[in-house]
């Protein structure tokens, strides 16, 4: 017996041994991986240098405002363009050239104007009528009516035909509609190409689609925005309520957690029960009417999704999804209801420690605000980089010149030589470029601006970890609870972490990092290979993608338990890391079905909160429900509102049920460590709670052990 325990043992570490003098965390430690943390304050530095530098170079107005074709921007205040915000294309069918997918830019005039136009107009008609004012302001600045027609439109003085226009994105796009069948811009069927001819609108309709290659996406993009600039107010108020119902549960959890337990797993079943029901309901009510029993698949995508609410199929398919999900948690349920009684106990350990640690349900509030940096930075940074680009010019021409595509100044076009080879050519801004060293390694910039807020954002997680983690083992290690219990125990494991582990905490968040960006590579490399055909090349992506998400999971896994580690004993990333692990696998059977129960149960709260604040969100900005006498605001997409408010709910939601997934993860380890260093007796007392220890060890294989050693 003793020669297996020793080989068990052998393979699985060395277990702690009786420590008299050990009560929790120790206080005398000194700094680890110091060379780790002298690596991270150089990539500050030079991420902040990156800062400096892509500030200096930077426009964010290139992407804010549109360009017209002499490099100026639309609608930039302190400019001459200031009162004209929108972009027009002189002849937007030109935006149909294979050349807009190489240079980004149509091969047309483009100048900033006050105002899309509202009226279809011919150059040739309004050149001596009363409308020649209004047409006048869609010529190039400057512009005097001292030319004939043709030189007008050869030179690209005027554009040659104005079509009622919409703005898109600050753009003019051409107001397309359909009329009993028939494709119309305004009120006209066919349109004047400025030639005298004229030709069916539909030419035009392709012509601008090309334009706009994306036009669809962009229509999508703006009218996703509209819902948020009239919506936003409901939604922080749903996001508002998920923070105070997370905030009660969590409260009530402190107090009633065997209780509240049962309620939220009856309460998850009703909802899921419920959504069943209204998908039922729903599926029933359109049996009988004209077009629900479209198929998804014979539909298509498309880009308004109520469509999909209109057909039996897709609610079919959500009551098929919610049954599945229902049986699933309930079978859980029947074959864990052991478990989850044990699991229950360790939760109530858990908000038993919460409440003598109040002020680590605020830690989230400190760890959001740091992410909000590191984004804000990241995002900025980012932003500042892909606009740090010059202006480059090229010639244009609409028929063939030698010359086309070649670089150009448009300063002195006119007298250089290049105008008098193509008399037809235009010097025009093309994209934003530059051949210099610092643009070519504008790629590997953002590179390392993505990788260092994967590091300083896993930095961040790390802190509140071991933060959190060594407050909760404080009060673990406390023999007389609460008597014993440090004062200000959050703020002293802060203190401790930052002062003593800040090499660990970059060199776990480092090795999370570098896998993270390894999966953005990937992910980069995946959507450039989706145009190949090579099989075997989309099949070793995915499985690159599958190994470090798996990978990606498994340093979370090990690093949560290796900053527990580093909380108490304060030793280095490394031995803590094995040292957890070792643990972990000598509790391997109690970690399978005990600390993942928890995690389960945890989940069922935070789909309890975004289920009951996804419902009321559905039902109120569908109008089914009214607040008082406010009513939801009409929307493009009532779903965009709702989304938003089920994801920030969760992402709410998950913030609070951290702190009590820490505390459960901190107080598990101490309650295996516990386990190897006493058995109870006088001298070596455990410092697990009487409850906590009469329910995880009833029947367990260690009670086994202390009666053969007692015989």
């Amino acid at each position: 017996m003793g020669a297996e325990r020793q080989h068990y043992y052998g393979k699985l570490g060395t277990p702690q041994k009786y420590d008299p003098t050990f009560k929790g965390p120790i206080y005398n430690r000194g700094c680890t991986d110091i060379i780790c943390c002298v690596f991270l304050l150089l990539a500050i530095v030079g991420y902040v240098a990156v800062g400096i530098i892509a500030w200096t170079h930077g426009d964010p107005r290139k992407v804010i405002y549109p360009t017209d074709s002499r490099g100026e921007f639309c609608g930039q205040k302190g400019t001459k363009n200031a009162n004209k915000p929108y972009l027009f294309y002189f002849n937007i069918v030109k935006c149909a050239s294979p050349l807009v997918l190489l240079e980004f830019q149509c091969p047309t005039p483009q100048i900033c104007v006050e105002k899309c136009p509202d009226r279809y107009l011919t150059y040739l008609n309004a050149r001596n009528s009363r409308d020649f004012e209004y047409y006048k302001q869609f010529c190039v600045p400057g512009f005097q009516n001292n030319k004939g027609v043709a030189e007008v439109l050869r030179d690209g003085d005027c554009p040659a035909v104005l079509t009622p226009s919409k703005p898109l994105a600050r753009r003019c796009f051409p107001a397309i509609h359909a009329h009993k069948g028939v494709l119309m811009v305004g009120n006209e069927t066919t349109y004047e190409d400025g030639h005298g001819s004229r030709k069916n609108i539909t030419e035009l309709v392709e012509g601008a689609k090309k334009a706009n290659g994306v036009l669809e996406a962009r229509q999508l993009a703006m009218r996703i925005f509209e819902d948020y600039t009239v919506s936003w107010y409901w939604i922080v108020i749903g996001l508002v309520i998920a923070m105070v119902m997370s905030l009660l549960f969590i409260i009530l959890l402190r107090f009633l957690a065997g209780i509240m337990v049962w309620v939220m797993i009856v309460m998850v079943i009703l909802v899921l029960g419920y959504g069943i029901f209204h998908c039922y309901m729903e599926y029933s009510r359109l049996r009988g009417e004209a077009g629900s029993d479209v198929s998804l698949v014979d539909l298509g995508f498309q880009t308004d999704l109520r469509v999909y609410l209109h057909l039996r199929q897709t609610w079919m398919a959500f009551m098929i999804i919610l049954s599945v999900l229902e049986v699933i948690i309930i079978l859980l349920l029947i074959f864990l209801r052991k478990r989850i009684l044990i699991a229950i106990a360790l939760i109530k350990e858990a908000s038993r420690a919460v409440g003598y640690v109040m002020c680590s349900m605020l830690y989230p509030l400190v760890t959001f605000f740091l992410l909000c940096l590191c984004i804000a930075y990241w995002a900025s940074t980012a932003v500042f980089l892909s606009t740090s680009n010059e202006a480059v010019y090229k010639i244009f021409d609409d028929v063939t010149c030698p010359l086309t595509g070649k670089t150009c100044n448009p300063e002195i076009f006119p007298s250089a030589n290049e105008s008098r080879l193509c008399p037809n050519a235009r010097c025009q801004f093309a994209f934003y470029g530059g051949e210099s060293g610092y643009h070519r390694a504008l790629l590997g910039l953002q590179i390392f601006n993505a990788f260092m807020f994967f590091w300083l954002a896993n930095f961040v997680l790390a802190l509140g970890q071991v933060t959190l983690a060594g407050a909760f083992a404080s009060y673990y290690w406390a023999l007389r609870k609460p008597d014993d219990l440090p004062a200000f125990p959050l703020f002293s494991a802060f203190g401790r972490a930052l002062r003593y582990h800040t090499g660990s905490l970059a060199f776990g968040a480092l090795i999370l990092a570098i896998v993270q960006i390894i999966r953005v590579i990937l992910e980069y490399l995946d959507q450039r290979l989706k145009a190949a055909e090579n099989k075997f090349a989309k099949f070793l992506m995915t499985c690159l993608k599958c190994c470090f998400w798996c990978l990606e999971k498994f340093i979370k896994f090990l690093n949560r338990n290796a900053y527990i580690m580093i909380a108490i004993y304060g030793t280095n990333f490394c031995t803590s890391a094995r040292n957890a692990f070792f643990l972990l696998m000598r509790n391997i059977i109690r970690v399978a079905v005990l600390d993942k129960v928890t995690d389960f149960l945890f989940l069922l709260g935070k789909l309890l909160i975004v289920g009951s604040v996804g419902i009321l969100a559905f039902f109120f900005f569908t109008h089914r429900i009214r607040i008082v006498q406010d009513t939801a605001p009409p929307l493009n997409y009532y779903w965009v509102p709702i989304l938003t408010v089920i994801v920030g709910s969760y992402l709410i939601a998950h913030g609070f049920f951290s702190v009590y997934g820490m505390c459960v993860d901190t107080l598990f380890l101490c309650f295996c460590e516990d386990l190897e260093r006493n058995d109870a007796s006088q001298e070596r007392p455990y410092f697990m709670s009487p409850e906590l220890r009469d329910i995880l060890l009833k029947g367990s294989a260690e009670e086994g052990k202390r009666e053969e050693v007692e015989e």
